[in-house]
């Protein structure tokens, strides 16, 4: 376990409700359904507003009203599935969670004939609702109601759709996360010393600088996966199956599409992502091939891949690693530290792991006027101090948001949602390079190529994983755990290249990757990172940008991605774009190996 523990380094969901029994869970509940079911009554009998502007604008405006004052239920869900976050295997809350889940279901069932009807306007229509000055506020959202209007189903459909989405979906996946949270086995911990401790402490003890440690955390951690394979087989296989069935009713032509829909992204602009980065695995095989030259092996295990080159064996506590942030955030823009400083005041970062808690890390959000909680499972790393400063930068999104967004537009597009996460993650990063003697710059300069080609290729080849995974299903109708690790290790290893062995058990590292369940989310790390770049770029080149990519991070959902790109003098169509990034980590590789050379470590 981490030592050093500050203090407050537990979430106070105070600023949400008291506890699991406050008195005003019951009136918020109330309150919800009384707000929603108001709209729902005036307007679902009715017919004007899809015909008459002025009466629209009312109806949008009841509409906005609703969402911002809680939309369906508010912070209640929200309080839950952050209680649920800090312990997987309650089954109290687990209860808590699918009564919810069933009263919210209702709710948006009954209320999604306003979005159906509007989708199913007549084009003339549409086009005079769009041109409307009266509803210009509404416009973007109009647009995509109307653009997403193809691949909609009746009302009565819908309604299905929705309620089969929990035991469908949902509850498969909560199932796996927590059976895997309740593992735990004996390992050696930092320290070399045994102990019990749980999957999201031994995941990151696989990587680990010692060999003993990393080596026995590994078997425990291909123990657990192997233990629960059997289940991730039959879940995978059943929400592959949704999945197929939900595109096959709404007529999508490709498994990935939902996903480019929702996230308001053209499907050509994933592909030319994906495209490039797959021409640029050279680069990640190369990465490789020099890791394994500075340990001085031929080859590297599959879970050495991330094991920390050099002398970084300094050790960041949580509170090292808030003054870093802090410095790096205060010398960006004053706002951005006065954001991160409120999170740690207000105790809005679950830092420490513990059993039962959800591994990894996320920084979540809900309204407006909603808190944002970050969770991290911080073991002192230097890993974990990157990680603090990503969650940090998707914080920092939500805060920027809520100073000029109307709840309607309160969120974020994938495609951009990990730019403000990298970001400020790599600023962080090259801060650690400025002081560095080149002993610790070599260190430093693996460490950052590791976290390139992790953010970047790697994800590309997960999401040509799962372009595959998906497709073998729909032409066999089931996947057998032993054909989705052929799948997995093939794109694997397309990646690493032959300086890197698919170790046995390697196979098996599905199992643990929840994004998987999150269908086609990981392109996102990949075009995050490789605009962030761009942003950085123009940041380093002339630093009043900054206030540019404040504006940014404050749109939310206002506009299309390429419409946000473009005012950046960002074209996110263009596959050059995409090769410049590509080759800054060419560049760094170089300059990397050369250092190599020069310290006659190669």
């Amino acid at each position: 376990m981490a030592k050093n523990k500050t203090k407050n380094t537990t979430w106070d969901l105070s600023l949400l409700y008291k506890n699991d029994n406050d008195p005003q869970i019951k009136l918020d509940i109330a309150r919800y359904k009384k707000n929603s079911y108001r709209f729902i009554d005036k307007w679902k009998d009715r017919t004007d507003y899809l015909t008459n502007t002025e009466v629209l604008k009312e109806a949008l405006d009841d509409y906005n009203t609703w969402l911002t004052n809680g939309g369906v239920l508010g912070d209640i869900g929200y309080y839950f599935s952050l209680k649920q976050a800090l312990d997987e295997n309650d089954p109290k809350l687990k209860a808590e969670m699918n009564k919810l889940n069933d009263l919210g279901t209702k709710i948006e069932n009954d209320s999604q004939f306003f979005t159906l009807r509007l989708a199913k306007v007549k084009k003339t229509k549409q086009s005079k609702f769009l041109q409307a000055k009266i509803l210009a506020p509404y416009q973007r959202w109009l647009k995509r109601v109307f653009d997403d209007a193809k691949y909609l189903l009746s009302e009565p459909e819908e309604k299905i759709m929705n309620l089969k989405s929990a035991p469908a979906h949902s509850q498969w996946v909560n199932m796996l996360s927590s059976l895997l949270a309740k593992e735990t086995r004996l390992v050696y911990n930092r320290s070399g010393k045994l102990e019990n401790l749980p999957l999201s402490e031994i995941t990151s003890l696989t990587a680990n600088r010692q060999k003993k440690i990393r080596d026995k955390a590994v078997i425990a951690f291909n123990d657990i996966l192997n233990r629960q394979v059997d289940v991730a087989e039959a879940e995978i296989n059943a929400i592959l199956l949704n999945k197929k069935i939900n595109d096959e009713l709404r007529g999508l032509p490709r498994p990935d599409t939902s996903r480019h829909l929702s996230d308001d992204i053209d499907t050509k602009v994933v592909d030319t992502l994906l495209k490039e980065v797959t021409k640029a695995y050279t680069l990640s095989q190369k990465y490789y091939a020099l890791k394994a030259k500075l340990f001085k092996q031929d080859k590297l295990l599959y879970h050495e891949r991330n094991v920390p080159y050099g002398v970084l064996t300094k050790e960041y506590s949580f509170s090292d690693s808030v003054k870093l942030v802090g410095e790096v955030l205060r010398n960006l823009d004053p706002d951005f530290d006065r954001y991160f400083q409120k999170f740690i005041t207000n105790r809005q970062i679950d830092v420490y792991p513990k059993q039962g808690k959800s591994g990894g890390a996320f920084c979540a959000h809900n309204l407006k006027t909603s808190p944002t909680y970050i969770l991290l499972n911080h073991t002192n790393e230097l890993m974990d101090v990157l990680t603090l400063a990503h969650e940090v930068g998707h914080g920092l999104n939500n805060e920027l948001m809520k100073e000029t967004q109307s709840e309607l537009y309160f969120g974020t597009p994938m495609v951009t949602a990990e730019v403000a996460s990298t970001f400020v993650e790599d600023f962080v990063l090259q801060r650690l390079l400025v002081e560095a003697d080149d002993k610790l710059k070599l260190s430093l300069m693996m460490f950052k190529l590791n976290d390139e080609v992790s953010t970047i290729i790697r994800q590309v080849a997960a999401y040509r994983f799962e372009q595959e995974l998906h497709q073998t299903f729909r032409q066999k109708g089931y996947v057998a755990k032993e054909e989705i690790g052929q799948i997995f290790t093939h794109h694997m290893s397309a990646y690493m290249g032959e300086a890197v062995i698919q170790s046995p058990g390697s196979a098996n590292w599905w199992v643990h990757w929840s994004h998987f369940r999150s269908f086609f989310y990981v392109y996102s790390y990949a075009s995050g990172l490789l605009i962030s770049k761009s942003l950085q770029a123009k940041v380093k080149a002339d630093p009043k940008f900054i206030s540019q990519v404040k504006e940014f991070l404050r749109t939310g959902e206002a506009k299309t991605p390429a419409v946000i790109f473009k005012d950046l003098g960002i074209d996110i169509a263009d596959p050059k774009f995409f090769r410049r990034g590509l080759k800054e980590i060419e560049v760094l590789l170089q300059e990397t190996e050369n250092l190599a050379k020069k310290l006659k470590k190669i």
